[in-house]
């Protein structure tokens, strides 16, 4: 992480007759483009002498990836408009969405009225990945949202800004720009996404979760939100270390975290 100062929301939770409430407070920290926190380091099993020769499947994998990473949001795409309104109404299937641009937003925790300008950060694919995660695990979903787990911190976590930051996170951890990874932890990814395209997407899901549940181990509050990525990031590299035999992602302990 640089010194460079950005933005930041926390949310504090407001607890009245067994109710929550959520408000939105801006403050100041190193963030990623213009609004999210840069905790990704290069995984502590990075070695450049780390040779490994993709097959013709897992190289046209990887290279499928890679085409949905470098898609920025589009403001003005109206398939980018219309996946925005879906993780809406999959968020708040009783609340109807005013505006694109709304206030509303922030319910979700985002940093302000407009998505499109947190996305900066992690691109379309974070859109996407929240969207699967709200249509293929609502439940988790849901849980993770309205913050129903646990014994909550009175400043919570943004869930759409963690979000965004897990997906940038998971790309810098598993090496998923260079050719080909250079690290034990994209090798062994790339493996399970050659079995499941949606690899990547369910990965995200299970790092969400155990965001989370790092989370509250730690009794964390918004400032820590730095130290619990950096936890999150070492847990996933560790689980994925040991799986080197497992190909299906869904073979994964932490899987079990998701419904």
């Amino acid at each position: 992480m640089d010194g460079r100062g950005g933005s930041f929301v926390a949310v504090r939770r407001i607890t009245q007759d067994h109710s929550h409430t959520a408000e939105i407070v801006a403050g100041s920290g190193a963030w990623i483009g213009k609004g999210f926190s840069c905790v990704c380091v290069q995984g502590s099993d990075s070695d450049p002498r780390l040779s490994f020769d993709l097959t013709p499947s897992q190289e046209e994998c990887l290279q499928k990836l890679q085409r949905r990473i470098e898609v920025n949001y589009d403001n003005a795409d109206p398939d980018h408009q219309e996946a925005l309104k879906e993780l809406w109404n999959a968020s708040f299937p009783e609340e109807e969405l005013s505006d694109l641009v709304s206030d509303q937003w922030k319910e979700m925790g985002w940093q302000g009225k407009d998505p499109a300008t947190d996305f900066r950060g992690g691109g379309f694919i974070s859109l996407e990945n929240l969207l699967f995660f709200a249509k293929m695990f609502p439940k988790s979903y849901q849980d993770l949202l309205q913050k129903q787990e646990g014994n909550r911190a009175m400043w919570e976590y943004p869930f759409a800004v963690a979000g965004v930051n897990i997906t940038f996170m998971l790309i810098q951890m598993l090496d998923l720009e260079a050719v080909k990874p250079r690290t034990m932890t994209g090798i062994v990814f790339l493996k399970l996404l050659e079995e499941n395209d949606d690899a990547f997407d369910i990965l995200y899901c299970i790092t969400f979760k155990l965001m989370d549940q790092q989370w509250l181990a730690m009794n964390a509050s918004y400032m820590d939100f730095n130290t619990v990525m950096k936890s999150t990031q070492h847990e996933l590299e560790k689980q994925l270390l040991l799986l080197e035999d497992i190909t299906r992602i869904e073979d994964m302990p932490y899987f079990s975290l998701l419904q």
